[in-house]
């Protein structure tokens, strides 16, 4: 029975102090949703008996079968403690590595969270991950170690080597957390020291370096877990027990008369106990004594579980009535003893009082959010809190008194839209009927007998003999008639019908959020902020006072909604509500139309969009969708994008070759993707292509050995094969390529010739492209407000921090001859502009600088200027595609060597200066309009070129020269045009010059393993071109674990794969990690005699690198 009303709950959210917003983090299969079970059932949602068993919160079907959680879900419950009162909303997140993305909308919405941890499997990988996700957020942990049983019935430990094993468990997360604390110290550190170098400049003399690095300092002792904190929870979810030390620490206080203060100090920790003295003493591993955890609390429930695993009748009754507990007969004779061990324990140590009291003891409430946490989510990207306008900084405080007075403006955060079929709305579900309804319903049913009998005497009488009495045959004309009516009715109702089935059928979408500040109420209308609203563009149109309700100008990523609908949500539940306080986390109904994954919801245009969340996961595995039956498209795009919006971790994309493509974290979210497609969203048949896999294209040095490792240049040629004859034989004519791989092409019409280069960046450099994307694309966005003169902002200090900082590790990095003022000549990155392959130009007469933002810029009008673009475009284009197969380049620098301009290229780069103006309007037009008018309008071309010519006096006979060539040009197309092809080819011939390698991406793969099995998981992996780097034996237990690397192209059914083999011993966790090059060559044919040998006449052994390129 549910022991708490709706309206209770709804008096219990006024109260902000008394609101605990957690969420349950772990790794997969560690007890999240069970624990969770345990503290649904104590508000009476569900039966004690069935906790653990039901796993109510995975409300899926797939949940179900597979035994793991894909989704975060939400409940809230009622807890009262003492005098006081609390509600706690509950979110429950998966484990599995797939699914991450959910941990990270779960852990936005929370202040606190429930770090739990297997007792026997200790910190796993996810485990890290959770713990790195809840230090990012800054929200306060608690640690629950679960599945303390497992010790006691399968790795039959004493109680001296469980406390053993329990002690070393502590160690390794409080190991993390440390780690994560370090790191940020030493950082703030770092950003202390810059901004006192920029301050004070002192004598070099006098600076004497500190070496302590402000750790010392700092105190970071409520960061970690201890027992005697009272932040950690002993447990076992699926028998119901929990304890924290506080609770033996009140029960001994009075059995041995020692304070409780004291005891709590030394429950945990080197401390036995002296009976004979009754004093507490240090030093029981030296002593050879008994700790106080294991005598006073660990022995106990040893002999709990002995007993009754034994079924020891007398020790059991014993137990029992000591405790003082009452144990109905249908568990005490029950035939698993499991269920009579779960009565005794959840009556004696309840885990949902040990968990949720910790909960309300240690976790914050909504009112303490720290104000750093509230910087952190309102600066988005490089912006400090500081540069931010005025009206959107006063906002900060609203945020800290998490106010619900009428005046305070409504922030709401959603972090996902998730799907509900229609028939879960609390509108839509069948309500109790009042007595009126029952015998209004009654009496219709009374008719339509009364009526159905009266047509049953009709038709016997129609089947008289005919021709006795004429008013029979009126009799049966009357009959049809009611029948046509009967038809008619039946027709009608099987139409409304399928109009409810149709509105049943419909996916609702409800959005995940949380109340920071207001009161949200239900009709309102408010603000939706996207992720690139900026509040100081928008206050310069809007006032500060503004309301959603009036009519206002566009502002760009803004737009006004009405929250049609707000819900209580209750696991698989809604509850209807009218009005949400501050603190909250609630259910918005209505907003499918205006959110797409996450969105900030305010009534105040000042209120920034909050930081985005991060994801750990990265979207990797990509599959073409298309429908069984053509004319289903439509549907199916609908339903493509209705998944998209349901889940946060997606995405959907049309390819130009117009397929469609899902790129999902894995292999089972992808499944869980495709049977939502299938059965919620498209409702179509869909078949799947086999999974894209995406590579790498890049180029390295040319190798100094051989396939068989000889010297290359000391073996012995086989005259059949000329190599060198037939690669030249590859390139067309007009182009020349050097020993060396320079390579020289002319536009068609001959009036531009471009030399390049291209060499292999080193591996350092690309990594650090790679990891400042972002920054590499701020620095393109204030470049290019740079050279169209706009007024932009003030460039914020810390961002051109960063971009020296940026600038000074690739100089660092990039030294040698051949690397001489590399940096300074950088044209542009691509593709996109920000990614991890360089353009850099080496010719005269020429300086452009992507550092323009830091403050060198470079304002000059040479021959160049016009056509600089078409180059870069060019150059993004080749880095987009490769040669090879198509897939983006990685870790390659071209060089422009040389770019010649014909006497005609020159005069039309003048000519489409205007003498008039110069600069910026300029620039951005010669591209697309003057040229290509210039070109291909005969009549508009003359009269253009007459104007310019004015500025650039010469002969009529000149003039009339230039005219034709001018025009001869038209056939190869715009100039601008001509030269972004040629450019492409040139950087397509230079890559190809030299030795070409394909990147595959790399799983990490942690795989965790008994010793028998062991040998298995290596066939699996070596198999699947699996590389293993380190395994190492869980201290204490027998389990191995294991890490290796995998392609992504060889893992597709690995997981089911070692499954099978091991019999489910084993289960691997596979997280995207890094690009690595594929050794082989995959053009290689062997050319020298033990080559031959070896490899045979076709290298017939199989080359891996030509494998996936012809795939």
């Amino acid at each position: 029975m549910v022991l708490t009303s709706v309206e209770k709950m709804v008096g219990l959210q006024k109260k902000t102090s008394g609101i605990r917003n957690i969420c349950i983090l772990a790794h997969v299969d560690h007890g999240k949703t069970t624990l969770a079970d345990c503290l649904i059932s104590s508000n009476g949602i569900i039966s004690s008996r069935l906790a653990g068993k039901l796993r109510y919160l995975d409300s899926r079907e797939d949940e179900q079968i597979r035994g793991i959680t894909m989704k975060s879900s939400a409940i809230s419950l009622h807890f009262v403690k003492g005098d006081q009162e609390y509600l706690i909303n509950l979110i429950d997140s998966p484990g599995h590595v797939d699914f991450s993305s959910e941990v990270s909308t779960a852990v936005r919405l929370c202040d606190g969270c429930i770090i739990v941890v297997d007792a026997v499997e200790g910190v796993c990988p996810q485990t890290q991950a959770v713990l790195r996700q809840a230090w990012l957020e800054n929200i306060r942990p608690v640690l629950v170690i679960n599945k303390i049983d497992r010790l006691i019935v399968e790795l039959k430990l004493t109680p001296q080597e469980a406390y053993l094993h329990l002690k070393n468990i502590l160690e390794q997360v409080n190991a993390i957390t440390g780690a994560l604390f370090t790191s940020k110290v030493l950082e703030e550190r770092a950003e202390k020291e810059t901004e006192s170098e920029s301050i004070s400049d002192i004598a070099p003399g006098d600076q004497i370096y500190d070496w302590s690095a402000g750790l010392e300092d700092t105190d970071d002792s409520h960061l970690y877990f201890s027992p005697d904190h009272g932040n950690v929870v002993f447990a076992s979810a699926i028998d119901g027990w929990g304890f924290g030390i506080e609770h033996f620490a009140k029960l001994y206080s009075q059995k041995i008369g020692i304070k409780a203060a004291v005891l709590l100090k030394t429950l945990w920790g080197d401390y036995y106990l002296n009976t004979k003295a009754k004093k507490i003493m240090k030093g029981d591993q030296s002593k050879g004594k008994k700790p106080l955890f294991v005598q006073l609390v660990l022995d106990n429930i040893w002999s709990l579980y002995e007993a009754v695993m034994k079924r020891d009748k007398e020790k059991i009754e014993k137990i029992v009535t000591s405790l003082g507990l009452k144990i109905g007969a249908r568990e005490s004779r029950h035939a698993d003893p499991k269920v009579h061990l779960n009565a005794i324990c959840s009556q004696w140590l309840p885990i949902s009082d040990a968990v949720l009291s910790m909960v309300c003891n240690k976790l914050p409430s909504p009112l303490d959010i720290t104000a750093e946490r509230v910087e952190k989510l309102m600066c988005v990207g490089a912006r400090t809190f500081d540069s931010l306008p005025p009206e959107t900084q006063e906002l900060k405080s609203a945020f800290m008194k998490c106010s619900s007075e009428g005046t305070a403006p409504v922030i709401v955060f959603v972090s996902k839209m998730f799907a509900v079929d229609a028939k879960a709305l609390p509108h839509n579900k069948p309500r109790p009927l009042t007595q009126e309804e029952i015998a209004h319903r009654r009496e219709l049913a009374k008719q339509r007998h009364a009526e159905k009998l009266a047509a049953n005497q009709g038709k016997e009488l129609s089947e008289k003999p005919p021709g006795e009495n004429s008013s029979e045959v009126t009799g049966s004309a009357g009959d049809t008639k009611g029948e046509e009516q009967q038809l008619t009715g039946q027709v009608e109702i099987m139409t409304s019908k399928a109009m409810k089935q149709e509105a049943n059928n419909k996916e609702s979408f409800i959005a995940f959020a949380r109340v920071f500040s207001g009161v949200v109420q239900r009709g309102q209308k408010i603000f939706v902020l996207g992720p690139k609203y900026d509040p100081a563009e928008s206050l310069h149109k809007l006032s500060s006072q503004c309301s959603a309700t009036d009519d206002l100008p566009l502002v760009p990523h803004m737009t006004c909604c009405t929250l049609e609908n707000l819900y209580l949500l209750m696991g698989r539940e809604l509850e209807d509500l009218e009005e949400v306080p501050a603190g909250n986390v609630l259910g918005i109904g209505g907003l499918q139309d205006f959110v797409l994954k996450s969105a900030t919801l305010s009534t105040s245009p000042a209120c920034p969009p909050f930081t985005p969340l991060n994801f750990e996961a990265t979207p990797i595995v990509r599959v073409a969708v298309e429908p069984k039956h053509p004319s289903d498209m439509p549907q199916l795009v609908k339903g493509m994008k209705l998944l998209n919006q349901a889940d946060p971790c997606v995405q959907v994309l049309i390819q130009e070759t117009g397929e469609h493509v899902l790129v999902t974290a894995g292999e089972v979210h992808l499944q869980r993707c495709l049977d939502d497609l299938k059965e919620r969203f498209a409702k179509v048949q869909i078949s799947v292509s086999a999974p894209i896999i995406p590579f790498r294209e890049t180029i390295t040095r040319p190798p100094k050995v051989d396939m068989v490792n000889e010297e290359i240049g000391k073996q012995q040629k086989v005259a059949v094969i000329h190599q060198t004859k037939e690669d030249q034989n590859k390139i067309p004519e007009g182009i020349q390529v050097d020993s060396d791989g320079l390579v020289t092409i002319s536009t068609p019409n001959k009036q531009a010739t471009l030399s390049v280069r291209a060499m292999p960046l080193p591996e350092e450099v690309t990594r650090l492209l790679e990891e400042n994307s972002d920054l590499i694309r701020t620095m393109e966005q204030l470049n290019t407000s740079l050279n169209e003169d706009k007024k932009t902002h003030e460039i914020n200090q810390k961002t051109l921090d960063r971009i020296k900082e940026f600038k000074q590790k690739l100089e660092q990095n990039l030294q040698g001859r051949k690397w001489r003022n590399a940096v300074d000549q950088i044209w542009s990155f691509g593709p996109r502009k920000c990614g991890p392959n360089i353009l850099l130009y080496n010719f005269e007469s020429y300086k452009k600088s992507v550092w323009q933002c830091l403050g060198n810029a470079v304002k000059e009008v040479s021959k160049y200027r016009d056509f600089e673009n078409s180059i870069v475009s060019g150059f993004q284009l080749a880095t987009l595609s490769g040669p090879m197969c198509e897939e983006p380049l990685m870790g390659v620098c071209f060089t422009v060597e040389k770019w010649e301009m014909n006497k005609v290229g020159e005069m039309l780069s003048i000519s489409s200066q205007d003498p008039g103006e110069c600069g910026a309007t300029e620039h951005k037009q010669s591209e697309d309009t003057t040229l290509t008018s210039g070109f291909t309008d005969g009549v508009y071309s003359v009269n253009e070129h007459q104007d310019s010519s004015q500025s650039v006096p010469k002969s009529p006979e000149k003039i009339s020269k230039h005219k034709e060539d001018v025009l001869l040009a038209d056939c190869y197309g715009p100039f601008s045009g001509q030269l972004i092809a040629t450019m492409k080819e040139a950087c397509r011939y230079a890559l190809q010059a030299k030795p070409q390698r394909l990147m595959a991406a790399m799983y990490t793969c942690e795989i965790m393993a008994t010793a028998e099995v062991l040998g298995r998981v290596y066939a699996v992996l070596s198999k699947r071109e699996g590389r293993v780097l380190q395994e190492e034996m869980k201290e204490g237990t027998d389990v191995f674990i294991i890490k290796a690397v995998l392609p992504v192209a060889e893992s597709f059914g690995f997981a089911d794969e070692i499954r099978k083999r091991t019999s489910g011993l084993a289960s691997p966790q596979l997280v995207f990690s890094h690009w690595e090059i594929i050794s082989s060559d995959p053009f290689w044919v062997p050319t020298t005699e033990e080559e031959y040998l070896h490899f045979g006449e076709k290298a017939d052994s199989e080359n891996q690198a030509r494998k996936y390129m012809n795939a």
